[in-house]
């Protein structure tokens, strides 16, 4: 639970200020919506962006044959784009956002939500580590030391196997098969 309010918290602060960007850089209108606004792509970002990738990847992944990498490269940045463009409607349509007749309230903003999903990924284990630690310290929580050591037990081998897929989306059988040929 913690561990789910703390990513919440901090990508929350991180959307509330890209729409302020958003609200300073473009021709959209967040003002104090930016605080609903960020609760709803915070939500959107967290449990809505992951299915949408997901499919929009399973749906490319049919035609990927047939690409460069360069090719794979723009359907990813596609993808990412086109996703942020439902994002930001939804926020817009469920929040106070708007955005009136120009069309670059509808081009710039996803482009901003892309940007600040990137930058998200750079800093989020920082940031998230960081506001873990203040969490644990507003709650009492043992920080560091041999206490938080010793509560955190080592990862099961099954565990282990997990996050290997996870990392290159082959479990230890085809990685095994793999290193065969």
């Amino acid at each position: 639970m913690k561990k789910w309010l703390v990513r919440f918290v901090v990508l929350l602060a991180f959307n509330i200020l890209v729409l302020l960007v958003i609200g300073w850089l473009t021709p959209a209108r967040v003002g104090w919506a930016a605080l609903w606004g960020g609760i709803v792509l915070t939500l959107l970002t967290m449990w809505v962006r992951p299915a949408l990738t997901n499919w929009f990847r399973r749906r490319a992944a049919k035609s990927a044959g047939g690409r460069t990498k360069a090719g794979e490269f723009l359907v990813e940045v596609g993808i990412v784009l086109v996703i942020a463009f439902i994002a930001w409607i939804v926020t817009v349509l469920l929040s106070g956002v708007r955005i009136g007749l120009n069309p670059l309230g509808y081009i710039l903003p996803p482009i901003f939500v892309a940007l600040g999903w990137w930058v998200y990924e750079l800093i989020a284990d920082r940031a998230e580590s960081h506001a873990g630690a203040l969490y644990d310290r507003a709650t009492g929580a043992p920080v560091g030391g041999a206490d938080a050591a010793s509560a955190v037990p080592p990862p099961s081998p099954e565990t282990q196997s997990a996050r290997r897929e996870l990392k290159d989306g082959l479990t230890d059988e085809q990685r095994r098969m793999l290193d065969e040929l």
